[in-house]
């Protein structure tokens, strides 16, 4: 999508705060417009940006046959994996500045079970790697050629490395400068974020990414760090963060929202002191950078909460599915 186009997309979808994009109950339309944060739904499923909503498409009909969350947030997010538009998850996604596409992924269960892989390549589906190294390793985290030796370990087919036609044009492009900067906004983010809940009260939670475009060849960001762009307990709640990682990481942001949570903050007030963290550990980098926080807590009640205006959010359960924008700490006038 263009800049420009984006940003009237952006500007669409903030004249309300809640979009209703599909509901066979149409009574609930009004109803839904006038919800507050602090309703609950069980189940409900939340994904990062408006490439969520096929994701929870995708993890509510698995939820709805199955009953497994876990199963739900990673075939929910294989779906933008897999998307040929999406240039910022899977490997049609953009490069690093050398031209290779490397993917970061990491899930996780309220027990505390996870697994994750970083700087991986010639996998269609990392999130699926990750589970298995959650499954069927003693670790939580493999890392390059060793994830990748261990996918073929596991059967998982090596796809062909080559840039997908829009990552090779935006890269081309890229290349007549070569500017390295790490600006992550409403025009360039990154990641897919899903969380959720089941009717049994269990938590699960997914985060993929081809990471930050023309990024230095071997950098990882918060994606696959538990903690960090994940972080899930069945005791309290589940959260995810988008945006850059680098900042994410300094405050073990997912992990943050969710202690905030465990002491007794709802999960606005935690994605709202979260952000207040990462915007004073990284003052310096704020007009450049964009972080968005989502939350659930145990009794499904959401919230979500960024840096700057445009971060919005998917969420879907039994009345609805909808695109929400989060609220922010800065204004669009500054």
């Amino acid at each position: 999508m263009k800049p420009n186009s984006r940003r009237v997309f952006l500007r669409n979808t903030s004249i309300s705060s809640l979009v209703l994009l599909a509901n066979p109950l149409k009574s609930c339309s009004s109803k839904i417009e006038n919800k507050i944060v602090s309703e609950t739904y069980k189940p409900l499923i939340l994904s990062t940006w408006a490439h969520g909503i096929p994701a929870n498409d995708k993890a509510w009909d698995v939820l709805s046959k199955t009953d497994n969350i876990l199963d739900a947030v990673e075939q929910g997010v294989r779906v933008t994996e897999s998307d040929p538009d999406n240039l910022s998850v899977g490997l049609q996604g953009l490069p690093d500045r050398d031209g290779i596409v490397t993917l970061d992924a990491s899930i996780m269960i309220g027990d505390g079970s996870c697994g994750s892989v970083s700087f991986v390549r010639q996998i269609k589906h990392p999130i699926s790697l990750a589970r298995q190294v959650m499954e069927k390793t003693p670790h939580v985290m493999l890392s390059g050629e060793g994830a990748r030796l261990f996918a073929i370990a596991q059967g998982f087919p090596l796809e062909e490395e080559k840039l997908s036609p829009k990552a090779e044009k935006a890269y081309r492009e890229w290349l007549v400068q070569s500017a390295y900067k790490p600006i992550i906004n409403i025009e360039n983010h990154d990641t897919i974020g899903m969380i959720g809940i089941g009717k049994d009260g269990k938590l699960a939670g997914a985060c993929t990414t081809s990471g930050l475009a023309y990024k230095m060849h071997g950098r990882v960001g918060d994606s696959p760090i538990i903690g960090a762009g994940l972080y899930v307990d069945d005791e309290v709640g589940a959260a995810t963060a988008t945006g850059l990682g680098e900042s994410v990481i300094r405050i073990c942001g997912s992990f943050l929202v969710v202690e905030l949570m465990r002491q007794g903050r709802s999960p606005q007030e935690a994605c709202e002191e979260a952000v207040r963290r990462l915007t004073v550990k990284n003052a310096s980098q704020i007009a450049d950078m964009q972080v968005g926080f989502l939350a659930i807590n145990k009794e499904g009640e959401f919230g979500a909460y960024a840096v700057h205006p445009g971060f919005n959010f998917a969420m879907h359960h039994s009345e609805a599915k909808v695109l929400k924008d989060a609220k922010s700490k800065f204004s669009d006038n500054g």
